[in-house]
């Protein structure tokens, strides 16, 4: 690990849940007794497909915006993302009344990017997969922009980890195992350092998609990876990338990412609908993915927390996954 790299302390997290515990859901910790029995285990779902704009992501981008100054405010801020970031800050920055640009990918879901625009933001979708850190970096330049990164930035995964501290607070006893998805690395960052800072003793495990391992890649090599292609159902873990403090924290908190493939993560999709009686899109699936498909061992006395990242699931791949039940 580069133990040069600045980590975030419990104390961070602490401090963005005063931040920003007024202006989100305390989301449920669900069990189900039918999930239990399909899965064998004692199963929890942390249920931020609750969260205000269907994601987890409004804890980090609220704890960010918290942070910058009144210049920053007033000069706007950009980013980068493929869709739950992006309406997340366009949300809170229209209630702040700051501009938002954001730059997303053309394989971004399309209610995503036309949610974005309904709150205000300014949207640039960007053909060419590998040249979208340019038009990132370029608009934020010539435009004088604050950039808010979709999940490498101490803030960012401080606020995240607002929700490895209700686990704890509504679990009746200590989990055995916490189920985290991932794509750039922020929401399993914060989630991890909140666990492994007071119980290092759980179990932390990330869930990857085959067709976008880009936090797998960087740990496997000791080096932040960025991937030639994406090509997975699930858009919400579809960084082409990790972050440096986003490796970071994985290599030191994280203890082990496991990979899924878009057929495992439908047919979670399917098991979530029929079985949970819950609407997930893929990147929230993942971890339950992971457990279908015995990609993480796990013994029937063990109680586990799955955490559901968020609830934006396409139009056409709900009808998809409701016609082949």
């Amino acid at each position: 690990m580069n133990t040069k790299i600045q980590l975030v302390s419990f104390q961070d997290i602490l401090n963005a849940k005063h931040v920003i515990q007024n202006s989100i859901h305390k989301t449920p910790l669900i069990s189900s007794m039918k999930l239990d029995e399909t899965l064998g285990t004692q199963l929890y779902l942390k249920a931020e497909l609750f969260q205000k704009m269907g994601s987890f992501k409004l804890r980090g981008v609220l704890n960010k915006l918290q942070s910058l100054s009144n210049q920053e405010k007033s000069n706007g801020v950009v980013t980068i993302s493929a869709g739950n970031h992006a309406q997340s800050l366009a949300y809170a920055c229209k209630n702040e009344g700051i501009r938002a640009v954001i730059v997303m990918p053309s394989y971004s879901a399309k209610n995503k990017i036309e949610t974005t625009r309904s709150l205000g933001a300014e949207v640039i979708v960007h053909e060419d997969s590998r040249t979208l850190l340019e038009r990132l970096n370029t608009t934020q330049t010539r435009e004088n922009l604050t950039l808010v990164h979709p999940f490498d930035d101490l803030s960012i995964i401080a606020g995240q980890g607002t929700i490895g501290l209700e686990i704890f607070n509504d679990l009746k006893s200590i989990p055995d195992v916490v189920i985290v998805p991932v794509g750039g690395g922020g929401l399993i960052s914060g989630i991890a350092a909140a666990i492994k800072l007071k119980h290092p003793e759980v179990k932390v495990i990330g869930v990857e998609p085959l067709g976008a391992a880009a936090m797998y890649e960087s740990l496997k090599k000791n080096e932040v990876i960025s991937l030639e292609k994406i090509n997975t159902i699930a858009d919400g873990l579809a960084a082409p990338f990790a972050g440096q403090y986003t490796l970071a924290h994985a290599q030191k908190f994280v203890d082990k990412i496991v990979l899924v493939s878009d057929e495992e993560i439908i047919d979670a999709l399917r098991l979530l609908l029929l079985k949970g009686k819950l609407v997930c899109e893929p990147a929230g699936a993942a971890g339950i993915a992971a457990l279908m498909a015995n990609k993480i061992s796990i013994s029937d006395n063990l109680n586990v927390v799955c955490v559901l990242s968020g609830g934006n699931i396409d139009n056409k791949l709900l009808k998809q996954v409701i016609n082949e039940t």
